[in-house]
């Protein structure tokens, strides 16, 4: 088939390479052009460059739909298009345009967690697992009827960056046996169950800010979820930001006011934790390792040399 490709980032580029390396044509690539926007510049492979090196045509748009790349779209001629990690809305006109229409690729088991950074979110919550979904495309986010999706589980210790490249590897797998179900008339396409479809934001500064009064559990999965390279979940000590690099949840329980400095426990410094922890029910996080805004990592136990005072939400 002749293929138009888009996307951007690591999730595009593997996109792109995986329809490279088909036996289909891929006849133009729409992406984004570099940004630097926090978020976008990480796992940051380069569409553009890998079309180019392939001799592939590139058009750099933020949002699509103006008539110089409609006119290429026409030119072009596909019998469908692949999309993944394409960050705006695209038009009817559009993912409508081919034969087969647009297949999407969305790093999520839809249709739970459809939007931006649905890893990230997914860990926050304790899912147990993620995955990966080709659906086609149609007027609503991430939405559109279901052709092929493969999951992998999460394990305890597992970091958005951990899962990051879990996901990714299955990206050309699926595309390519997506494409082979379409091309050869198998597909089998199932709509998505709209009562239990989840959106999600994308992330900014303020989503890794600590709040103490949430449960341990749940800021150790934080911590997990915001790790590097992504920014880090930080919090504030004596007015200067910290960021918290690794965190266990306490063996013991501890009562009084979330955000208390508390005492050692094992490697690390037990943080008083939880709506509810005045009433000594609740587990600490205990912080092993964290950075200041210098640049410098620290072990807890070196950068907290007394207990009491508190950790807060701002400075």
């Amino acid at each position: 088939m002749r293929v138009v490709m888009f996307g951007y980032q690591t999730w595009g580029h593997r996109t792109l390479q995986a329809l490279l390396d088909s036996e289909h044509e891929v006849v133009l690539v729409v992406t984004h052009p570099k940004s630097d926007h926090v978020y976008e510049k990480i796992w940051d492979d380069s569409v553009a460059e890998l079309a180019e090196k392939h001799g592939v045509p590139v058009l750099l748009r933020n949002r699509p739909g103006d008539e110089e790349l409609l006119q290429a779209l026409r030119e072009a001629a596909p019998d469908i298009i692949v999309a993944n990690n394409w960050r705006t809305w695209l038009p009817p006109e559009i993912f409508d345009f081919p034969p087969h229409g647009t297949l999407n690729v969305h790093d999520a088991l839809l249709p739970s967690y459809a939007g931006f950074s649905p890893l990230i979110w997914a860990l926050i919550n304790g899912e147990p697992e993620v995955g990966v979904t080709a659906h086609r495309m149609d007027g609503d986010l991430d939405m559109g009827d279901i052709v092929l999706q493969r999951s992998v589980p999460v394990g305890p210790a597992d970091t958005a960056t951990d899962l990051f490249h879990k996901t990714v590897d299955l990206i050309g797998p699926i595309v390519r046996e997506a494409l082979e179900k379409i091309e050869s008339g198998t597909a089998e396409w199932t709509k998505q169950d709209r009562s239990r479809a989840s959106f999600f934001h994308k992330r900014s500064v303020e989503d890794s800010r600590i709040d103490w009064t949430w449960p341990a559990e749940d800021l150790e999965r934080l911590v997990r979820a915001q790790c590097d390279p992504y920014p880090n979940a930080f919090t504030h000590h004596r007015g200067e930001r910290i960021r918290i690099v690794s965190a266990a949840v306490s063996r013991a329980r501890y009562g009084g006011t979330p955000g208390r400095i508390f005492i050692r426990e094992d490697d690390g410094v037990v943080i008083v934790a939880g709506a509810e922890a005045r009433t000594g029910r609740c587990r600490g996080l205990v912080i092993k390792r964290l950075r200041t805004e210098d640049g410098v990592e620290h072990a807890a136990t070196d950068y907290f040399r007394t207990m009491g005072g508190y950790l807060t939400g701002r400075p």
